[in-house]
């Protein structure tokens, strides 16, 4: 296929049966500062690794989808005088037909994922119902895709900058289980407990693999592993809700909509935490990464 190019590791791994995570490439091209980006795509695919899975990174290059891609290429890709897009799942077929550069989101990193025949995915959170969506209608695309794409996301929950209680109903309408990682509470993505309870938890990567697995014998959908950053690591409360307060005031005077929202959104929170919340969103990412390794191991396993 002249659209889609699969790296030979990747290939072989899938031929054989093993375990493959697949990574995004919107962190990287426009959710986290350089160098920040490009070490924290290094560390995620180190992190899958080490639990036995092969990582996957995604992207479009020159109209090709582009699975699984060594560090140049992902470098090229977030060069900023390159201008690469952010796409969704809706958009692949334009930046296909036009031969654009692009990196994809959460929707159309599942969406390729499951063309090429990966299950899993690992991210940092999932996009969501923003706050006023009663008047604007703004919810991220991320949600539909999990309600079409039988893909397995590891994430830690949804950014706060969100309406996470509005987020997990419209998850619960739209058929997409929801599991708590060792937790029985919905992740804040910078914070462990968003405040909203979930019905499942799960303890192991087996189990979590196991529910899947029989989830996709009746349903369509993707499911969710929701992933809290560890206690020790995530933003202090005072600090998260005065953050979040000046962030929301700054979209809000800036006039942005839509997906320019959360990159700057995510900017004036990491200048308002004097780079703190950088960090946090280094050490989640890649503790979704491998857990979600863990989780494609487990995946593996059953299938053979």
């Amino acid at each position: 296929m002249p659209h889609l190019a699969i790296d030979d590791e990747v290939a072989t791994a899938l031929a054989e049966g093993r375990a493959v995570v697949a990574l995004e490439t919107t962190i990287v091209v426009h959710g986290l500062p350089a160098p920040h980006n490009l070490e924290v795509a290094a560390e995620c695919e180190a992190a899958v690794r080490a639990a036995g899975a092969v990582p996957a990174t995604i992207g479009v290059v020159q109209g090709v989808l582009t699975v699984g891609m060594g560090p140049s290429v992902l470098e090229e890709l977030a060069d900023p005088g390159r201008h690469s897009a952010k796409l969704s799942a809706r958009d692949l077929g334009f930046a296909v037909a036009t031969r654009s550069d692009g990196a994809t989101t959460v929707a159309g990193t599942i969406a390729v994922a499951h063309y090429a025949g990966i299950a899993v995915m690992a991210t940092g959170g999932l996009g969501g119902v923003h706050r006023g969506a009663q008047i604007t209608y703004d919810e991220s695309a991320d949600l539909t895709a999990l309600s079409r794409t039988p893909v397995l996301v590891v994430a830690s929950g949804v950014k706060s900058i969100l309406d996470i209680g509005a987020t997990i109903e419209r998850l619960d309408s739209l058929g997409v289980p929801v599991a708590g990682y060792r937790t029985s509470q919905f992740p804040g993505f910078y914070r462990r407990d968003s405040g909203f309870d979930l019905d499942w938890r799960v303890e192991s990567p087996e189990v979590a693999a196991a529910a899947f697995a029989a989830h996709r014998n009746w349903s369509p959908t993707g499911l969710l592993i929701a992933n809290p950053v560890d206690e020790d690591r995530q933003l202090d409360a005072t600090v998260h809700d005065e953050a979040l307060a000046a962030a929301l005031a700054h979209a809000a005077a800036s006039g942005v909509t839509g997906k320019d929202v959360t990159p700057i959104v995510l900017a004036e929170f990491a200048r308002f935490t004097a780079g703190a919340s950088v960090r946090v969103n280094r050490d989640l990412v890649v503790s979704n990464a491998s857990v979600a390794a863990q989780i494609a191991v487990a995946v593996a396993r059953l299938s053979s």
